[in-house]
């Protein structure tokens, strides 16, 4: 197999859209594409998971030195930060589309699914698939957000609960603990809240709940507060004409100059500049 990336054509569709009112789910970006033929890409590592669904044709992943045959009707998982290698078929190549995706709820499901780098082919046990529609759905609608996220959601539920490689339902102490983080950051993310306190409030050892939720969500608690603030001051930014200091308060900060330079640090740009581009 010759590493030499064919450039591509035009997508067939593609779309950045940044959708991540859900805690559980964020959609990035979504495309599909039909792969002229040996059409490769990679190797390359990304900074998000990204799930790709055939439609038509084959080809093969790479993916920790281990080869992977995929063809239609099945998809395969790119986890973030595990660099991967795909290349279309020489005689039947493949058109997919892809989902760029993150969320707390997001590596539970592939873990539900049994998907990863180790098994990161998926295969369904249904012989009609409802992926490709879903697809068209939410690209057709692509500016409705809670639409599109709904979306999300359904291709989540069949990926989980038609794998071949289902896990069994696992909710033991730890995963239920991580969900109780995971509440109380969205019930009192507007108050002062530290993990500390969040820690005192399940009744464990900060350093034991920490780990548990790093494990599980593949980042801090300190993180996950910190983007889900993030995350609510960009809806008060955009969706209302509440002052910025006051923004700044409903979404836990004590002052102004400290919401700032967190929202600096995340968006690039200090708030006032983020409403007003």
């Amino acid at each position: 197999m010759t590493k030499n990336q064919i450039l591509p054509g035009k997508f067939d569709d593609h779309a950045f859209l940044d959708y991540n009112r859900s805690s559980d789910f964020t959609l990035y970006e979504i495309g599909n594409y039909s792969c002229p033929p040996l059409y490769s890409y990679g190797p390359v590592a990304r900074t998000r998971d990204i799930f790709h669904f055939v439609l038509s044709g084959k080809g093969k992943v790479v993916i920790n030195n281990r080869e992977f045959d995929v063809e239609k009707n099945q998809g395969f998982l790119i986890p973030k930060g595990v660099p991967a290698y795909y290349i279309a078929d020489r005689n039947d190549p493949w058109s997919y589309f892809w989902l760029h995706l993150g969320g707390t709820r997001l590596q539970e499901m592939w873990k539900r699914a049994g998907l990863s780098a180790e098994n990161p082919v998926f295969i369904s046990n249904q012989k009609k698939s409802p992926m490709p529609g879903l697809y068209e759905q939410l690209s057709q609608s692509r500016n409705r957000e809670i639409f599109c996220t709904a979306k999300v959601y359904e291709m989540m539920d069949f990926i989980v609960n038609s794998s071949i490689y289902k896990q069994p339902l696992n909710d033991n102490k730890q995963v239920t603990y991580v969900r109780r983080v995971i509440h109380i950051i969205q019930i009192k993310y507007s108050e002062p809240l530290s993990v500390s306190n969040i820690a005192d409030m399940c009744g464990l050892n900060r350093s034991y709940i920490s780990r548990l939720f790093k494990d599980a969500t593949g980042r801090s608690i300190h993180e996950y507060l910190n983007d889900y603030r993030m995350k609510k001051a960009i809806q008060l930014l955009k969706e209302t004409d509440e002052p910025i200091q006051s923004i700044a308060f409903l979404v836990g900060f004590s002052d102004i100059f400290t919401f700032s330079k967190a929202f600096k640090k995340t968006h690039g740009l200090s708030p006032s500049e983020y409403r007003a581009k």
